[in-house]
């Protein structure tokens, strides 16, 4: 699998493959995947998702004074993973608008979806306010969602 997905992960039609692997660490004492580990997971691969586009969270931070924090996460747990196995966290991009990103994440082991999770990302600036995103980041981010997903602000309706 590692041959397929590089390290980073890549992007395909829009969705973000990562691959992660399960260590004794990630793991309760039945050898399964501890259900907090899945949304470390998910982190890192929407961490690298967001690398993949151009947005770096450092930079964001030194640019823009900006930063992206998790606002809301939902999680529906499928099918545990276990001790050393191979997973590929897909990540995409559903929808945006003023200073919010949806996103949509799966946990798969091959072809089999273990976790689902729903997250609601805000920008947010450093008094940690809400902040509409650099017009920049805006584009990246509303060229990976088709135009049907993206919301209108609801300053606009």
């Amino acid at each position: 699998m590692s041959a397929l997905v590089p390290p980073e992960g890549h992007v395909v039609d829009g969705v973000h493959h990562f691959a992660i692997r399960v260590y004794y660490e990630d793991t309760d004492a039945g050898g399964i995947v501890y259900y907090a580990n899945y949304f470390k997971f998910c982190e890192r691969a929407r961490t690298e998702f967001l690398r993949c586009c151009g947005i770096v969270h450092e930079r964001l931070l030194a640019e823009n004074g900006l930063t992206l924090a998790v606002r809301r996460a939902e999680i529906d747990f499928l099918v545990p993973a276990r001790l050393d196995d191979a997973l590929v966290v897909r990540s995409r991009l559903v929808a945006a608008a003023g200073a919010t990103l949806d996103m949509a994440q799966e946990v798969r082991r091959e072809d089999a979806v273990l976790a689902r999770m729903q997250l609601r990302i805000a920008c947010v600036g450093s008094g940690g306010r809400p902040r509409r995103l650099p017009p920049a980041l805006a584009t990246t981010v509303l060229s990976l969602i088709p135009p049907e997903r993206t919301r209108v602000p609801e300053d606009a309706r």
